[in-house]
């Protein structure tokens, strides 16, 4: 019964109209207890609906003409259509495009583009610099410089998990590569078949999904940007201490793995220093935890 609800449900996403034309051959067979000939519905339906119900294996031989397959199954895939269940338009995708930033999501990328100067700025630099030093000044003063960037790749992993798991709506983008699949697998059917209507419905299907990467972009972006307002300021910090005479950090080299000891500012990976290195090893690390610890997902299934 599963398989043919599939081959039907399959044939009505693939034409609307084919949920009508399924529907006149259940009725003239009286729900699946009688035969049905071309000549009984040839008035309601194309020999093309007709000819695919045949293809896909729904109307099967019979002693005089055609039967269903399984009339409990169309019945079941008719029923379940009619209330929207197999469209692939459904309200949930609909809505990735509905997704809008409030003002104050506006206002913290504005921010975040601008604190982005200060890594080429010193003026910038300095005055983010030493208004985060306020409150890092005192926690790096009684810890060495590698535990507090520890501690601040915990926090910036904790919010950031926080922010995407409040922020993203996974059922949206669930749905909308949902439908991704649907489209690509019935496109790949009906090649195969060589439906060139079918294929070409598709195409206008395929072209209005791709529309919804907008939608898309934007609901997997509006975390991002609340994490670089609050992960730059400390970046610049960690950047101002390190490389601007504001005196040397304590201690004065660390020891990564694979790399040994190392200053604060040698490069280790390409140009990137090893306190960049530190806090991005660090950061992986404390956000998987944080991720598992808190059973958050930050990715659609």
């Amino acid at each position: 019964m599963a398989r043919t609800a599939q081959k039907v449900e399959s044939l009505i996403a693939e034409d609307a109209a084919m949920a009508d034309a399924l529907s006149v051959v259940y009725e003239h067979t009286d729900e699946g207890s009688d035969e049905v000939e071309w000549s009984d519905v040839s008035d309601d339906i194309t020999s093309g609906q007709w000819g695919r119900m045949i293809e896909k294996g729904i109307l099967v031989d019979g002693d005089r003409g055609f039967e269903l397959a399984d009339p409990d199954a169309v019945g079941s895939a008719l029923d379940g259509s009619s209330g929207g269940t197999t469209s692939t338009s459904s309200t949930d995708v609909d809505d990735v495009e509905g997704t809008t930033w409030s003002k104050w999501d506006k206002l913290a990328a504005v921010a975040s583009i601008g604190l982005f100067a200060g890594y080429s700025i010193n003026s910038v630099r300095n005055v983010v610099g030493g208004a985060v030093d306020v409150f890092l000044g005192p926690v790096e003063s009684t810890l060495p410089f590698y535990v507090v960037i520890m501690i601040l790749a915990m926090l910036t992993g904790l919010y950031s998990t926080l922010l995407q798991d409040n922020l993203m709506n996974m059922e949206k983008m669930g749905a909308y590569q949902e439908r991704m699949k649907d489209i690509q697998k019935r496109q790949k059917e009906a090649k195969e078949r060589g439906d060139e209507q079918a294929m070409e419905r598709i195409r206008e299907e395929q072209m209005e999904a791709m529309g919804d990467q907008a939608g898309m972009f934007k609901e997997q972006f509006r975390p991002m940007v609340w994490t670089m307002f609050i992960t730059i300021p400390v970046f610049l910090w960690m950047y101002w201490r390190i490389s601007d005479k504001t005196g040397s950090v304590l201690p004065t080299k660390i020891v990564l793995p694979f790399v040994g000891e190392a200053g604060w500012q040698t490069g280790v990976i390409g140009p990137m220093q090893a306190w960049i290195v530190w806090y991005f090893l660090c950061s992986m690390a404390f956000t998987q935890l944080i991720r598992k610890a808190l059973n958050i997902q930050t990715t659609p299934t």
